[in-house]
């Protein structure tokens, strides 16, 4: 396992819209959005009867909140591939749901302003809980198709492995 280190020269936290995302080995194009990783750790309170009145706490069962991917209406079927895994409409009875690899492992990756890989998550053993193949369409707007896939987890964790990236200086 990788040490995670610390560039003495960056003061700039990383900005949010550099990023990948990547699954089956492959990036999966025109994502435009990614919802924060976001877990809670329920808490547990208990009490022993000679105590005061106050209750001790400790932590309790945790829970990663589902992912929102979202990007603009393409012909690239990923999106909606993976979300025929969970429920294939038309499908013959018993095969509706492909078991063997409705879930995925996906990586998230966070770049820095000159492109260079600097922060990466693993997500596991996720499932398409939502699929939203076309969004509310209106001849009077002017805007850009989206469609969603949320995506059901049961945990996350950055990936050691990748380090912060020596920052590039332009020459003059």
């Amino acid at each position: 396992m990788a040490k995670f280190t610390v560039n003495s020269l960056r003061f700039d936290p990383y900005k949010n819209f550099k990023f990948r995302v990547k699954w089956d080995g492959r990036y999966v194009a025109g994502v435009s959005k990614v919802s924060a990783l976001k877990r809670t750790t329920e808490v547990v309170k208990h009490r022993e009867g000679g105590d005061p009145s106050s209750s001790r706490k400790s932590p309790g069962r945790t829970e990663y909140e589902a992912v929102t991917l979202e990007r603009g209406v393409t012909h690239d079927p990923e999106f909606e591939s993976w979300a025929n895994k969970v429920w294939n409409f038309g499908a013959s009875l018993g095969s509706e749901v492909s078991l063997k690899d409705f879930r995925k492992d996906i990586i998230l990756e966070v770049y820095n302003e000159a492109g260079q890989l600097a922060i990466a998550y693993r997500l596991y053993r996720c499932w398409v809980s939502e699929y939203q193949a076309l969004p509310d369409l209106d001849a009077n707007a002017n805007a850009v198709a989206i469609q969603h896939l949320k995506l059901e987890n049961e945990g996350w964790e950055r990936d050691p492995d990748v380090v912060e990236p020596s920052e590039p200086a332009l020459s003059v």
